[in-house]
């Protein structure tokens, strides 16, 4: 009985995916404990510290199948913790006492903790895959429509023209940079931990360092300097570079649903039949994807400051803030995944229409040029003069529906200096892109090879 939007099988696959479900998933949890057992007994069993027997007994019950998940869950909800139940059923599962050595000098915030990092090492692929996927559908578009004009909005008023391949190559310049904090940041986060009851590894009179470096390096993660039970700034900074991600994906979203309105029309979402439709109004093609990722990004940066919060921990082992990453990490991850999935079938279907983008550029009349045409009349009658002049003939121009063209052509103080036809270069889209093209070169040139 699924309770939850991440785990309902009507939605799942909406707000979701079955690969990061897997991740946070209890199955994969709990291998990750055996996981870090199964490390932590071979390499005791290396050093010497544990018999090479008790080892190798250990080793061979790290199995899910041999871990009975209905009596973990009474055993959890006994004691509190999941790890305690594990390594009980392994000590039962091994022979002739041998299980004992199981669990030897660890605390349950040891494996826990390590466990976490295994899942983030697992989920930051995930993660990472999507943004490449989704940054090499935005460098398509971005190349394609490199000089496209499209107006430029400024408060949700036309400002000035842009092209649209320019606003596929800024939201690319910050998914690039956010692969940047993904791989910045799995060198301060891919950290295991084995430090005991309070951080000190007391439990290990001797060789607690070589087991501590040794586990690490048999999980594939770094050693940590010192313990950090409760300096929780590397998963906070997990949350906070998903919020980051998120950040952008919402961006993203919220132009595709302004450019999809019925009176803009300039971009569609890819079109399924049946999809986003009404059931009342059956003309009505809704944003439903970007419906969905500005859903799911909206909580993950409220779990972002949870984790924030999770920071502010008591001593040296807390007493809650610890349980709020068990919450909110994996719904953060799983939220993601989903905001990652809508956003890479909008990015890769995108339906653009350079048609429409036009005819919204010309709906004005040249009013959305008149920057244009001031910065041009600028070395005849002067900038500020320039701008006052045709301030008020694009009041004049509103008030009586008239082009801006006939209003400039017509005034004496303009047409003293400029004719007709060089008043339309100045009211032509096409020459007042300025920089867009180099600025879409510039960040495509930023594409890994």
């Amino acid at each position: 009985m699924a309770a939850s939007i991440i785990d309902s099988r009507i939605f799942q696959g909406i707000f979701s995916s079955d690969a990061m479900r897997h991740v946070w998933s209890d199955e994969n949890r709990t291998q990750k404990y055996l996981d870090i057992e199964c490390a932590l007994a071979k390499v005791q069993g290396r050093l010497g510290l544990i018999p090479q027997e008790a080892a190798d007994e250990i080793v061979s019950h790290c199995h899910l199948e041999q871990i009975d998940m209905a009596l973990l869950r009474q055993q959890t909800e006994r004691i509190g913790y999941p790890i305690l139940g594990v390594v009980s059923q392994l000590n039962k599962l091994c022979r002739d006492k041998l299980g004992e050595y199981c669990h030897w000098g660890a605390t349950t915030q040891d494996i826990t903790d390590t466990a976490t990092v295994l899942q983030i090492r697992e989920a930051l692929v995930l993660v990472d895959d999507e943004l490449a996927a989704i940054a090499q559908g935005l460098a398509k578009l971005a190349r394609e429509h490199r000089l496209t004009p499209i107006i430029g909005r400024s408060n949700l008023q036309q400002a000035i023209p842009v092209t649209f391949g320019y606003k596929m190559a800024g939201l690319l310049s910050a998914v690039l940079r956010h692969r940047e904090r993904i791989a910045q940041l799995r060198e301060r986060v891919l950290v295991g931990e084995f430090a005991g009851a309070a951080g000190t590894l007391a439990s290990l009179e001797t060789g607690a360092m070589e087991t501590q470096a040794g586990l690490c390096a048999e999980l594939g993660l770094a050693q940590p300097v010192i313990a950090w039970h409760t300096i929780r700034d590397n998963i906070a900074e997990v949350g906070a570079v998903l919020g980051l991600i998120g950040g952008t994906l919402g961006k993203l979203s919220t132009d595709v649903k302004l450019m999809m309105q019925t009176e803009v029309g300039e971009v569609f979402e890819p079109y399924h039949h049946g999809r986003g439709s009404s059931s009342t109004m059956p003309q009505k093609r809704n944003p439903i994807a970007s419906c969905y990722i500005h859903a799911a990004i909206s909580v993950v940066r409220q779990h972002a400051a949870a984790l924030m919060d999770a920071m502010v921990a008591d001593h040296e082992r807390s007493t809650g803030p610890w349980e709020i990453e068990w919450i909110s990490l994996p719904e953060t991850f799983c939220l993601m995944a989903g905001a990652l999935k809508q956003s890479r079938a909008v990015v890769e279907g995108l339906q653009v229409d350079p048609a429409a983008m036009r005819r919204n550029i010309d709906m004005t009349g040249g009013l959305v040029m008149s920057e244009a045409v001031m910065m041009g009349l600028g070395p005849y009658i002067g900038r500020e003069y320039a701008h006052d002049r045709v301030y008020d003939l694009c009041r004049q121009s509103l008030a009586e529906n008239k082009p801006l063209l006939d209003l400039l052509e017509a005034h004496p103080e303009i047409k003293a200096h400029v004719d007709r036809a060089a008043l339309e270069r100045m009211l032509d889209p096409a020459n007042y892109l300025g920089q867009s093209g180099v600025m879409v070169d510039r960040v495509l040139a930023q594409m890994p090879a």
